[in-house]
């Protein structure tokens, strides 16, 4: 049924607009909880389907995104636009430009207080399909439902670890300067099918390109296998958002090691004297249980943080090593 009960003749039927609601109640205070509602840039660690998330312009009470997000087995990705309201806590967003099949969408953030001193977590979505195809509708709806119910789980675990959040998630980089153009340090990071050929830990890689709906990027999908130290193999799956113009690659892994329940990072080339440095960003968010399962009953978070610093950190400058060689070699060339 269209927006008005009647179409002007001669004109086309404009989109229905649906709309849903997803809830969830949560055992911390409101203000916790609209306080990651409101901090983008915690939001890849938070929210699941979150992959990357850019902030435009912010003026006040209101904020231009860009949005990186994964839907199904695709990454979409979007500009919206929101208005925060501590005081009511609520935030309100719509989209200014959609990703295909997408025609609108907007929605809000609801934050309530509840009589037990937790809160109840009300995120409402309207949408409009292109040409109001129903194949379209039915692949938004379920994308929706799908990543509303992860954002509202992992929005209620975040908010519940409470002040021990400090202790499970940390941030750490590794750096080296390189005599080289960005350029050529770039391609090497972002040819990552050549990998297994270049890099002594990374065993086998399945690597699938597409340009991105829009912000001068491509992404890539990555399912990856690592060698330990000892031999033993880990498999990761990830995606990239790569940016060629800055000489940026942003990822999140989608399948993490049983201790992590959530790794981001990032790779930032920037000058730096007569040539680069290239720097490696992991942010990483720790699964109690799973250290415990992994590493034993007694093991402790600190005890976690150093095993992971250092194995992730061992293969990042593993790998800008061999970018560092690999674009001085090339520079060195007459």
């Amino acid at each position: 049924m269209p927006n008005s009960a009647t179409a002007v003749a001669g004109t086309a039927e404009a989109p229905r607009t649906r709309v849903t609601e997803h809830t969830v109640v949560v055992g911390a205070p409101a203000d916790t909880v609209y306080g990651l509602v409101a901090d983008v840039s915690a939001w890849p660690q938070v929210f699941g389907p979150t992959v990357h998330v850019e902030v435009l312009k912010e003026e006040s009470d209101e904020q231009l995104l860009r949005i990186w997000a994964t839907a199904g087995d695709q990454v979409r990705s979007w500009t919206s636009h929101r208005i925060l309201n501590a005081r009511t806590r609520t935030v309100s967003f719509r989209q200014v430009v959609s990703a295909h099949p997408v025609a609108s969408m907007g929605g809000e953030w609801r934050i309530e207080s509840d009589d037990d001193g937790g809160s109840r977590v009300v995120l409402l979505h309207d949408y409009t399909a292109v040409d109001d195809d129903p194949e379209a509708v039915a692949l938004i709806e379920q994308a929706i439902d799908r990543n509303s119910r992860a954002e509202l789980a992992a929005l209620r675990n975040s908010a519940e670890a409470g002040p021990g959040e400090d202790e499970i998630r940390f941030t750490f980089s590794d750096s080296v300067d390189i005599d080289g153009s960005a350029e050529d340090v770039f391609a090497f990071l972002d040819r990552a099918d050549l990998w297994p050929a270049r890099l002594p830990h990374v065993a086998r890689i399945d690597l699938a390109e597409a340009p991105s709906d829009g912000g001068g990027s491509t992404v890539q999908r990555m399912d990856m296998d690592t060698r330990s130290p000892d031999g033993s193999l880990h498999n990761t799956m990830s995606v990239r958002v790569c940016f060629p113009d800055r000489h940026t690659i942003v990822y999140k892994q989608l399948r993490v090691p049983v201790v992590m329940s959530g790794h981001t990072g990032r790779w930032v080339i920037e000058p730096h004297g007569k040539g680069v440095r290239a720097t490696s960003w992991h942010t990483v968010t720790l699964d109690p249980e799973g250290v415990r399962r992994l590493l034993g009953p007694r093991a402790t978070l600190a005890e976690a943080r150093a095993k992971v610093r250092q194995a992730l950190g061992a293969n990042s400058t593993t790998t800008l090593r061999h970018a560092k060689q690999f674009a001085e070699n090339l520079h060195a060339r007459p």
